[in-house]
């Protein structure tokens, strides 16, 4: 069989600012990984502004201070885009609604839902909840109401509420003005 020839790129590789932020993550300084790898403290800030690049050996023992796979500095991350128009339509309930899951359908550490209410478009007569931990309402646009049993809380664009997913609310459009808004859940709802 005849090899493909492939030609090196020249394209330096940048892998500083991953373990930069693998090392911020563990709480480690620069001056802690120098003396824990034996490479230098100014030798570790040039790396991580990816200004140098380090030998094979210095990056296998800069990986093992850190407790780093080598391979993982190389893997891409794993990046899902969804365009709106594209998004697929869901229906949580309510009327006078257009709901779109604008996250991939395979994430299950979120959700987030964009929803456009028409005016005077309103959820469910009975408060519900959702299976998450955590809801996050953002107005993006227009007015609306997030009603709970004892409280409702008036909405502008821009505001934002947080509160327990599992907490029964409903909501209302109270204006002739269409709503845009996003529930974010976390994690992602159970179906």
């Amino acid at each position: 069989m005849k090899a493909l020839p492939v030609e090196p790129s020249n394209a330096a590789l940048a892998i500083g600012s991953r373990i930069r932020s693998v090392r911020q993550a563990q709480r480690l300084t620069i001056d802690q990984v120098a003396e824990l790898s034996g490479l230098t403290k100014g030798f570790l800030s040039r790396v991580e502004r990816d200004l140098t690049s380090p030998s094979v050996a210095s990056l296998v023992t800069l990986c093992q201070v850190l407790s780093l796979e080598v391979g993982e500095l190389f893997s891409q991350p794993d990046t899902h885009v969804v365009r709106l128009t594209e998004a697929p339509r869901i229906s949580l309930g309510g009327e006078g609604i257009v709901e779109q899951l604008v996250t991939a359908r395979s994430e299950r550490r979120l959700q987030v839902i964009r929803a456009v209410i028409e005016p005077h478009g309103e959820g469910e007569k009975e408060l519900y909840s959702v299976d998450c931990e955590v809801e996050v309402l953002h107005v993006i646009s227009g007015k609306f109401v997030l009603i709970f049993a004892n409280e409702s809380f008036e909405l502008d664009a821009g505001d934002t509420v947080t509160f327990p997913g599992r907490e029964p609310h409903s909501w209302i459009n109270p204006t002739d003005e269409p709503a845009v808004v996003t529930w974010t859940l976390v994690p992602a709802a159970s179906r």
